[in-house]
């Protein structure tokens, strides 16, 4: 029986580095933990979500995959109903970047070195890339993957490693730049676009709020003009 997870999971289970738990937050369906558990990546997962009908759906999968006897099923808003030093992986996928700072903001113990974090934001990647940066957390490996049309990006992150981003960086990441991704230069294109637009929607703007945005927009649109359309050497 094949198990019915996206491209977009996979990508998110291969940055996984080998472990004893990992923590799968907002587990919906629970096809990820499955999947790290099917290829021993981990000898456990923790699957959360903050409702009991997708934790129910993922009950039911892990028995029908045989992997239920290795899952720990919990609810739980973000990380509040886990124990630091759990699980030394955690999972944040298909959700919001603004919701997953919100998670790594409420959870202060994750700050420490023995945590890998595998992060795969569906929108505000680069709200959440600025609040990793200013919080020492540093995105040692970025990929790019295409799913439904889609393009996502998808982090591996260690605490006590990062510095702050530049407004160009927290669009584009540094690692992202130095990786050999056959996306890149679609990405960055994607990138460049929406910057130029929301730059020119601001520009005609009367709103105070878009006036002391707009430095930050267009500091961040002129670094990515200035990178070339490969990666970076």
């Amino acid at each position: 029986m094949k198990l019915p997870i996206s491209r977009r999971l996979i990508a998110c289970a291969d940055l996984v580095p080998p472990c004893h738990t990992a923590a799968d937050v907002g587990t919906d369906h629970g096809y990820l933990a499955i999947r790290l558990l099917q290829e021993g990546r981990c000898a456990r997962v923790i699957a959360s979500d903050l409702r009991e009908q997708p934790l129910a759906t993922a009950r039911a999968n892990a028995h029908r995959f045989g992997t239920a006897d290795r899952m720990d099923f919990i609810q739980s808003d973000g990380l509040h109903n886990m124990k630091p030093g759990s699980f030394q992986v955690l999972i944040l996928a298909g959700m919001g970047g603004d919701l997953m700072t919100r998670i790594l903001a409420d959870a202060p113990w994750l700050d420490d070195p023995a945590y890998t974090l595998i992060l795969q934001p569906q929108s505000a990647a680069n709200d959440l890339r600025r609040w990793l940066g200013e919080h020492r957390f540093g995105i040692e490996q970025e990929r790019l993957i295409r799913d439904g049309g889609f393009l996502y990006g998808v982090m591996r992150v260690r605490p006590g490693q990062g510095r702050p981003l530049t407004p160009g960086e927290q669009y584009l990441s540094p690692a992202l730049r130095r990786a050999d991704d056959p996306l890149y230069a679609d990405y960055l294109r994607r990138v460049r676009t929406a910057l130029e637009r929301t730059v020119a929607g601001i520009s005609q703007s009367l709103d105070p709020a878009d006036l002391a945005r707009a430095p930050y927009f267009r500091e961040a649109l002129a670094e990515l003009l200035a990178l070339p359309d490969g990666k970076e050497e």
